[in-house]
């Protein structure tokens, strides 16, 4: 077979059938006796499961520009979790995917006004250095993953009393 030559690979992952094909083998990363795919088919992937909808429905996550062939600009949605300040409260995140995405994490940022420890006040940006997640990155880590984690920090005792400001005051 010629380097060329079109591969079909189908394999099965925690009972989800992918099918990849790729030219070669140059775009497919072997890392011990798991498969790293490449940038795009990992955002496919994320993307038709965050066009499913995730868990309990109170985190979603989508394409900001369905044009985007890079698939760089997300957009993220928390609903606040029950019994914090957060409750009822609806936040909107900016996640950009460098090219680098998924073996360096995405930034984060709030569009919408939030007091949590992790996040800078002026600009609403996930601090790396104080949120643990995007501080020890692993490839295997989600933009799911992430939205989830905030929303969990959401709920540390000391983010679940911080006084907030007005619903609606987005980040400048």
């Amino acid at each position: 077979m010629g380097p060329n030559s079109l591969i079909s690979v189908t394999f099965s992952i925690d009972a989800l059938k992918c099918h990849a094909f790729w030219l070669g083998v140059a775009n497919v990363m072997l890392t011990g006796f798991s498969i790293a795919f490449p940038r795009n088919f990992r955002l496919l992937e994320e993307l038709e499961r965050g066009e499913k909808g995730i868990g309990d429905g109170t985190v979603s996550y989508g394409m900001d520009d369905a044009d985007d062939i890079y698939m760089r600009s997300w957009t993220g949605t928390i609903i606040g979790p029950h019994n914090t300040v957060h409750e009822g409260r609806i936040y909107q995140l900016k996640l950009f995917c460098d090219k680098d995405y998924p073996d360096s994490p995405p930034t984060a940022r709030f569009q919408t006004r939030i007091n949590m420890t992790c996040v800078n006040q002026e600009t609403g940006m996930v601090e790396p250095s104080l949120f643990p997640m995007l501080l020890n990155w692993r490839r295997e880590y989600t933009m799911e993953d992430i939205l989830i984690g905030l929303k969990k920090e959401m709920s540390s005792p000391q983010n679940r009393k911080l006084h907030q400001p007005l619903d609606g005051e987005q980040s400048s």
